[in-house]
């Protein structure tokens, strides 16, 4: 009998990126193995990990290895896992709308977050005019997500990779200060809702229980999904 190829996805404690694959693995039920890198708050990710800066060139996670397959980057490992398990589909049907949620799922990675990026360093600095740009950028991305939802329960019509994504990425917004207010009640209820789903439960709990034992102040909404002791 032919054994099925095992399936490991490297990620990090604070992967934002490999948080996003492993909760879209888990969305389907696949079967993978979870391999956490060595991370240190201080030191980060170094040293790397060895397969990790072996396979992919910029040494970061997510990495996912499926049998002599080797790839990196979260969204080209997104459409693999659709291509690979079309059901549950976590891609709309129609050409249009998949397209629609996949420049969704760029925007939160390459519209939204990098202001967030920009307050990471700024965390002890909140009135810098960068500081201050960058959460304005924020509010003005919540707002349109939140004209987005006036019809539907998710971003892109189901939900979808682009759900995940923008998840994972306000999560780290809210905590480096792009918080998201009474402004945009909608995408408030958006995110309770996905905050509700068991594979996001389970990755971003397990991510508030990491931030917890480093002494890290947690948003409301994520301290609300630590697992149950």
């Amino acid at each position: 009998m032919e054994h099925p190829q095992p399936m490991i996805l490297y990620s990090g404690p604070l992967s934002m990126f490999g948080a996003k694959v492993q909760i879209a693995a888990l969305e389907k039920g696949m079967d993978f193995e979870l391999v956490m890198v060595p991370f240190e708050m201080k030191r980060l990710y170094q040293p790397r990990h060895p397969e990790v800066a072996r396979i992919n060139p910029k040494q970061q996670v997510p990495v996912l290895v499926h049998g002599e397959l080797e790839i990196f980057d979260s969204t080209q490992i997104f459409e693999y896992l659709e291509e690979l398990q079309p059901e549950p589909p976590l891609w709309p049907s129609g050409t249009v709308a998949k397209a629609r949620a996949r420049l969704l799922e760029h925007q939160s990675d390459e519209v939204y977050f990098p202001p967030i990026i920009r307050l990471m360093s700024l965390q002890d600095q909140p009135q810098d005019p960068v500081a201050v740009a960058a959460r304005e950028a924020s509010k003005n991305y919540y707002q349109k997500m939140d004209v987005l939802l006036a019809d539907r329960d998710h971003l892109a019509g189901p939900f979808s990779f682009a759900d995940i994504a923008f998840y994972m990425a306000q999560l780290f917004g809210e905590r480096m200060g792009a918080v998201m207010d009474a402004d945009t009640p909608r995408l408030l209820a958006w995110r309770e809702r996905i905050s509700q789903r068991p594979a996001v439960r389970q990755v971003a709990g397990t991510m508030a229980a990491y931030l917890l034992s480093q002494n890290r102040p947690l948003p409301a909404f994520l301290a609300a999904l630590l697992p149950v002791r």
